[in-house]
């Protein structure tokens, strides 16, 4: 029997609390960064938007999309700026997502955001099951980049063509099946613990995908030609290593990690010593991933070949560490890893990742990083990977924020069709290609909407910036740029000692004006709000093929003053909840009738239990 006489908490997916790590000191609003980061993927959906949709200025675009072709390509992501919707940085992008809520997972949880993280993953999941019509085929891309940059236009208005291009047997992509590939073992993982019947077909997908990459190679651009100009593959070797990899994770089944050390040599996972890791270069995370299964001695016949993989990842560490007896990553004199000249900041955030995961690694086994030039301990990493997202977070000679949306200071003129022309809601009519350029992209004022999270190109090698909607190497945000941030924020608040509630429900709302003129975010801050959620599971069973989940949810009241009429919404709840009396009003719950008072420092429980994703709970309303 359960007594709820002093308590009431709400909802989570996190097993327990952290308690083991060291604290840094005087960081940025990490939980605030993540929750902006995760609603670009929100403003980037296409395809019918679901009704709890957050990013208002947003409505339902590309329907069509594999009409003519006769294939449900209807889903996915828009790349960045534009509506091209590329496969292969798009399922980069889902990887990254996956492996930030796989292995930052209890610090998701406990910043009640794996609900959006797993919601994030899954649009990109859902598109890719139905990209993946056949064992051999995969449709890799709707839209063409180069009439779609001819118009400048919503993406509801889209009258560019939605042309569906293809991989088979006969027109062959080991990278891009590969990259889907991973993406879809990595988000089996990442669902596992939450729906185990997706989790597996997903990975029956992933299977099949890596076979049909293996089994027939090529270059995914030498057969979808018109993406070679906007996102040019440098080879598939990488991404065949990278998918096994992620299977092996997936299915812990010796033949990938058979296949990796096999072809160690051949593929170049052993030979090659990078600086980058992006959408293109996949070396350095496959290294870092298959140094894990050597740290937790899990490498059997293969040990003395996965520590081959581990210099190259130590290799990869060290020069971004700036230890690395000279071949180092560069970086600008502002501290910021820099490695390209058009949209920096994507490889700047992926290492940033890279490091913090590895960071994790090397303390998990008790193990310091060995470099030409020093010795580094875990949290020297853990560190510098900080001061990559500082960078990005506004830390940095411009004190500009990078991330749309976070900060006092960040850009205005980001180079987005959609935040750039007023909200369908607003301006009803439609905006052609022409007056799209002419009215809203050579408009001197600033974004009616803002992307939030959406992390653009970011400065030059000195440090500069400009912001200017044309100069889009700069101020244009991408999916494989933010996707990278989601577990290194995570991490970062984790460790920061800021524990908080991160749900900015006024940010729902805000959408364009009929000024048009510049939104300013709504002020977030942890004394906002009254009380503090804290999440728990409690108990968990399977029952055929559904795990369920026993959530407990504590709420304290932090603030000075008594709390009563307080009113819970719960969304997405699927089981029973017990603690918490129901209202006339739909989702909506309030406390017992003998707890009418939540005094100052007093706390209250609640119990629900269902399987899959868990609730989304909020505070509607108090006095």
């Amino acid at each position: 029997m359960v007594s709820f006489a002093a308590s009431c908490v709400f909802l989570a997916l996190l097993v327990g609390a952290t308690g083991s790590e060291a604290t840094i000191a005087g960081g940025s609003d990490y939980g605030d960064a993540l929750d902006k980061s995760l609603m670009f993927f929100e403003a980037q959906r296409s395809g019918k938007l679901p009704a709890n949709q957050r990013v208002k200025w947003r409505g339902d675009s590309g329907l069509r999309d594999g009409f003519l072709q006769g294939v449900d390509l209807v889903g996915g992501y828009y790349d960045a700026g534009d509506h091209v919707k590329f496969g292969l940085p798009m399922a980069f992008s889902v990887t990254m997502l996956s492996w930030g809520a796989t292995e930052f997972r209890k610090e998701i949880v406990g910043l009640n955001q794996m609900g959006h993280t797993l919601a994030a993953i899954k649009w990109g999941t859902d598109y890719f099951i139905k990209a993946h019509t056949d064992s051999n085929v995969l449709w890799g891309q709707v839209g063409d980049g180069e009439s779609d940059h001819y118009c400048w236009e919503r993406a509801e208005d889209m009258t560019t063509p939605r042309t569906a291009y293809k991989l088979d047997s006969f027109n062959p992509g080991s990278d891009l099946a590969g990259e889907t590939a991973a993406a879809m073992a990595a988000a089996s993982l990442a669902f596992k613990p939450y729906n185990s019947s997706y989790s597996d077909l997903l990975l029956v997908h992933a299977k099949q995908l890596f076979s049909f990459a293996d089994r027939f190679r090529g270059l995914y651009d030498d057969y979808i030609e018109c993406a070679k100009q906007f996102y040019t593959s440098s080879g598939y070797s990488d991404e065949l290593l990278w998918a096994a990899t992620w299977l092996f994770q997936a299915t812990k089944d010796e033949y990938y990690l058979k296949y990796v050390a096999d072809n160690a040599v051949s593929m170049g996972g052993t030979g090659w010593a990078v600086k980058e890791f992006s959408w293109d270069n996949k070396y350095a995370g496959l290294q870092i991933l298959l140094t894990k299964v050597l740290l937790e001695g899990a490498g059997g016949a293969y040990t003395s070949i996965l520590k081959q993989y581990q210099a190259k990842a130590d290799f990869y560490v060290c020069g971004c560490l700036q230890k690395n007896d000279g071949y180092n990553v560069p970086m600008t004199p502002g501290g910021l890893l820099y490695l390209h000249e058009w949209n920096n900041m994507q490889y700047a955030s992926s290492a940033a990742f890279l490091l913090a995961v590895y960071s994790d690694f090397l303390s998990e086994s008790n193990v310091a990083l060995k470099c030409p030039d020093a010795q580094i301990q875990p949290q020297e990493v853990l560190n510098f990977a900080k001061s990559q997202a500082d960078y990005i977070l506004g830390k940095n000679p411009k004190s500009m924020s990078y991330l749309v949306g976070h900060g006092q200071i960040y850009p205005v003129h980001v180079h987005h069709r959609g935040a750039s022309i007023a909200s369908k809601s607003i301006l009803q009519t439609l905006v052609g290609c022409v007056e799209g350029f002419e009215t809203w992209y050579r408009r001197p004022e600033g974004n009616p909407n803002v992307i939030y999270g959406g992390l653009v190109g970011g400065p030059n090698c000195n440090d500069e910036f400009s912001d200017d909607r044309s100069n889009y190497e700069q101020t244009e945000p991408t999916l494989s740029g933010t996707a990278p941030l989601i577990g290194l924020f995570s991490k970062l608040q984790s460790v920061s000692g800021n524990s908080g509630f991160y749900h900015q429900e006024s940010l729902t709302q805000q959408t364009t004006t009929s000024s048009y003129t510049k939104e300013t975010p709504a002020p977030h801050s942890t004394t906002d709000v009254p009380v503090e959620f804290l999440h728990s599971i409690t108990d968990t069973w399977t029952v055929g093929r559904m795990t369920y989940y026993r959530h407990k949810v504590i709420i304290k009241n932090t603030s000075e003053k008594p709390i009563t009429d307080l009113k819970l919404t719960i969304e997405n709840l699927t089981g029973s909840v017990w603690g918490l009396s129901p209202t006339l009003e739909r989702n909506t719950y309030e406390l017992p009738q003998w707890l009418k008072v939540l005094n100052p420092g007093s706390q209250c429980s609640f119990i629900y239990v269902q399987g899959g994703p868990q609730a989304k709970v909020s505070i509607q309303s108090y006095h």
